[in-house]
């Protein structure tokens, strides 16, 4: 069963409030079941986005949610990333969005290899 995204982006919040690293909600979403999507900012121009990784991976590993970067490079800009937002929102309006700052780009998310 998966975890409410509500609940879940609240303890994401928690956790990297834990850690003395800035992050907001930006966009809620849907309580029940809405997609989440993370835009870490390194505060020097560069950022990365995660997104929910496909749910082959996710039952595979046995694992409530999932992440994988949503672009190719490891860092890149975050004009290109707000562009990415902007698409997702047209298909998904029920989506979340969080936002950290962290010069360390830390995300704290299991990440899909």
């Amino acid at each position: 069963m998966l975890l409410r995204a509500d609940i879940w982006v609240s303890a994401y919040l928690r956790r990297c409030a834990t850690c003395d690293v800035s992050a907001v909600l930006r966009r809620r979403g849907a309580a029940e079941a809405g997609a989440i999507f993370i835009k870490i900012d390194r505060l020097d121009g560069t950022a990365a986005l995660f997104g929910p990784a496909p749910q082959s991976e996710t039952a595979e590993r046995g694992v409530d949610r999932l992440w994988a970067r949503m672009h190719k490079d490891e860092w890149t800009d975050p004009l290109s990333i707000e562009e990415r937002l902007q698409r997702e929102i047209k298909f998904d309006s029920d989506l979340w969005i969080l936002e950290v700052d962290d010069r360390k780009g830390r995300h704290f998310l299991d990440i899909a290899a």
